[in-house]
């Protein structure tokens, strides 16, 4: 697996994982890259600096550790706004995705925009058959309770 920070034509920055450097190509290439946050098709590999290991910063061990002081507000509200669009405009397809992803790319079930669970090794084969799939960041997850996809 390989991470890339991608960016839109409207500077949306998000990062993607792909089973290797070719599968991003070819992704791109038949238009299957979307910005989760505007649906541009126009996305394109974002600069990204290379991992490099180096001492950890000193941390003050009597500050609480919090979502309120780990994510900033700003991007609290990018969460809640993608929550409340999945929850307006998504179907709720629960563990039956994998299916209904494909039903949907086969032109046997409506298009339409879905939200449900799915396995790690079913989200593979989704990407790898070439339907555009994306996970879902836990903060903007509508179904708390539930790892969704």
């Amino acid at each position: 697996m390989i991470k890339y920070s991608l960016k839109c034509d409207n500077d949306h920055i998000f990062e993607a994982w792909f089973p290797s450097g070719g599968d991003y190509d070819a992704q791109k290439e038949r238009g299957l890259l979307v910005c989760p946050f505007c649906e541009s098709k126009n996305v394109e590999k974002a600069p990204m600096a290379p991992s490099i290991a180096k001492t950890p910063p000193k941390v003050n061990a009597n500050i609480p550790v919090t979502s309120g002081n780990i994510i900033p507000p700003e991007m609290h509200k990018i969460y809640n706004d993608m929550r409340e669009t999945i929850e307006k405009n998504f179907d709720y397809v629960g563990d039956t995705f994998a299916r209904e992803a494909r039903d949907i790319n086969d032109g046997i079930a409506p298009e339409r925009p879905i939200y449900g669970e799915t396995t790690s090794q079913e989200a593979r084969e989704l990407i790898e058959e070439g339907i555009n799939i994306a996970p879902i960041p836990p903060l903007a997850n509508p179904k708390k309770d539930k790892e969704i996809n």
